[in-house]
């Protein structure tokens, strides 16, 4: 396994890092918190379009190339450095993933396209409490003779309150907590019978509510196989984890780059506050976590391209040293940051609330390393 981009992922890099910073800056986030958007950015998204970054693992044809989900790993973790809310994780990752695993011919031939001309955002509606729980689904698909009639209730869905498609994970079969029943739908978000709260969130990038009531389906709305809609949702996020913890990681440098900055500018006691061991030590754990990170991220994303056969154990790794670092370094940003990171002004505090969001998605720290035991057979 190699962890070298290729000449073209290192252009995608640079073009994503390069947008971040130009036109996604922190200054962004904050006026779109501050101006009510809740995290909707609709000329992002364009741009975002231009770029081609939705379509970054979609070939232009089958067997065509495409980046992978290394170069998509590489935008995730641009987005990441200056906390972009954008719809890339669910619609370029998420919901081109579920429908190239598990779509139909006529599903792909319809939405892949919309995908990468960015012409439909896509969210997956799974979880139904406060906590990540892939199997603990209740919400009710009926069959009715000419398709399924949804009824329930999921909780804290990113990107729902502005998604044009909702992936819904409802249970055919079965009882909450069992693998077999589940299956994946195709929703409009504007159905009858669905409704979207939306939710204002800590870190400004807003999320939903959503219920159903109701809701009619057709057979040509599920993707995969009734009952087995597990064999297609777990390495869908499997593949989130890793583009989450890509993003994070990329937060975690900027909030580690951003107290290196300040270590080696601000004084106290006449010195360089970058000079005293206590806090040289830290920085140093900080920068170590952040190196063993990026390997773990890179070898999850590099395995899915590569086909290799640990891609489970390597995104719950990816995503449990991920949630890990970025915790440890927003709390630190904002600590070695002294009063000022207290305050609404300063960067730091965006930082750590972006990072007790990313921790949570798809799966804890402590829910991936209990995953990886168990998959390693402990």
């Amino acid at each position: 396994m190699t962890f070298l981009l290729t000449e073209d992922q290192e252009m995608l890099r640079d073009t994503a890092m390069a947008f971040a910073r130009d036109e996604l800056p922190v200054t962004r986030l904050r006026k779109l918190r501050d101006s009510g958007a809740n995290g909707v950015d609709p000329d992002t998204r364009q741009k975002l379009a231009e770029l081609g970054f939705f379509g970054v693992i979609i070939p232009d044809e089958p067997g065509g190339e495409h980046f992978g989900l290394v170069g998509l790993g590489q935008i995730l973790e641009a987005q990441g450095r200056t906390l972009a809310a954008t719809p890339v994780l669910q619609t370029a990752l998420i919901a081109a993933s579920a429908l190239q695993l598990g779509g139909s011919a006529e599903q792909q031939a319809e939405w892949l396209p919309k995908i990468a001309g960015g012409d439909a955002t896509f969210a997956l509606a799974l979880d139904e409490t406060a906590h990540f729980n892939p199997l603990g689904v209740a919400t009710e698909a009926e069959r009715n003779g000419q398709g399924y009639t949804l009824n329930g209730m999921k909780r804290f869905v990113a990107d729902a309150h502005h998604a044009d498609m909702l992936i819904v994970v409802a249970r055919t079969y079965g009882e909450a907590g069992d693998r077999h029943g589940l299956t994946l739908f195709l929703v409009p978000a504007d159905a009858k019978g669905v409704s979207v709260q939306a939710l204002n969130s800590v870190d400004s990038h807003g999320a939903a509510h959503i219920t159903l009531e109701d809701v009619i389906v057709p057979d040509s709305a599920i993707i995969g196989a009734v009952d087995k809609g597990a064999d297609v949702l777990e390495p869908v996020l499997d593949r989130a984890a890793m583009g989450q913890a890509a993003e994070m990681l990329g937060s975690a440098q900027a909030a580690f780059d951003m107290t290196l900055e300040y270590l080696n500018s601000r004084k106290q006691f006449g010195q360089l506050i970058g000079s005293f061991q206590a806090l040289q030590h830290r920085a140093a754990k900080m920068f170590t976590e952040l190196e063993l990170t990026r390997s773990c991220v890179a070898a999850a994303l590099a395995a899915v391209d590569e086909g290799k056969d640990n891609v489970a154990e390597l995104a719950s790794l990816a995503k449990a040293k991920a949630s890990e670092l970025v915790h440890l370094v927003s709390n630190e940003c904002v600590q070695m940051h002294g009063g000022i990171g207290m305050t609404d002004d300063a960067d730091p505090g965006l930082y750590m609330k972006r990072a007790r969001v990313q921790e949570a998605m798809f799966g804890s720290a402590s829910w991936h390393r209990d995953r990886y035991a168990r998959l390693a057979g402990y």
